[in-house]
């Protein structure tokens, strides 16, 4: 499916242009769950810098790396309140542990032109075959016309590594296409992804963001049934009609 992401959504936290954090790194999950558990909801953006840095809650042993640590996770998931795509985020996160894999890749993807440019050649390969490193690097190094060349198998590798965390893929030496668990929490943020793209209603089903949830269509909905009971969206059908609105998550973002 072609990824559209409207100039307009910039102003949320999507980002569209640049070298993304997996030049480097993964969607590194393990280190975003101890500073998202370590750090309060309502704590200001230079706590997140402080707890890794100053407090390591990240468990780095260098400062370098602590600091490497904190620009890469900024990077990838914004770590401010005023950025609507981590506001949801985090208002999401502690709600249902399992489904923070899911949560942090779909941040990531929104905020990283690299992983971004991955998604493709993963979601089109059948569940039970292998996704090979090097066809990923191939599509990083197709799509940026041979920009990232030098360092396009290291950036296979990272995308594949962040692509396994997040359950799309399974197995240490071998990366097989697998199915990711499904869960309100993570269904309320894709939907939400693909409403900030400018899609409503159905069409909240079909994008880009609600297909990386990899979750049959009346499973979707079933889904979003159950984070309306929650508040986490709002969810009207009628006949062949869908409304979803997020007035929550969208809190004094609202005209």
């Amino acid at each position: 499916m072609q990824i559209v992401i409207p100039e307009e959504s910039v102003t949320h936290g999507f980002v569209v242009n640049g070298m993304g954090a997996h030049a480097s790194r993964t969607i590194m999950l393990s280190e975003l769950q101890l500073l998202l558990t370590s750090v309060a909801v309502s704590e200001q953006p230079e706590d997140y810098q402080t707890a890794i840095i100053e407090q390591n809650v990240v468990l780095k042993s260098t400062d370098v790396t602590r600091r490497e640590t904190f620009r890469r996770l900024r990077a990838l998931y914004g770590l401010d309140s005023e950025i609507l795509l981590f506001r949801a985020l985090r208002d999401l996160w502690d709600l249902q542990p399992e489904a923070q894999p899911m949560l942090a890749l779909l941040c990531a993807i929104a905020r990283d032109p690299l992983l971004r440019a991955t998604s493709n050649v993963v979601m089109a390969t059948p569940v039970g075959v292998e996704v090979t490193t090097a066809a990923i690097s191939k599509v990083v190094d197709e799509h940026f016309n041979g920009r990232y060349n030098p360092i396009a198998p290291a950036i296979g590798r990272r995308a594949a590594s962040s692509w396994q965390q997040s359950g799309h893929l399974q197995g240490r030496l071998k990366k097989i296409r697998s199915i990711p668990p499904f869960w309100p929490t993570s269904t309320a943020y894709g939907l939400f992804l693909g409403y900030l793209c400018g899609a409503r209603g159905d069409g909240l089903f079909d994008t880009f963001w609600s297909n990386l949830l990899c979750a049959p269509l009346h499973t979707l909905h079933d889904l979003a049934v159950s984070a309306a009971k929650q508040g986490w969206l709002e969810y009207k059908h009628s006949g062949n009609v869908t409304e979803i609105t997020f007035r929550h998550l969208m809190r004094d973002k609202l005209e």
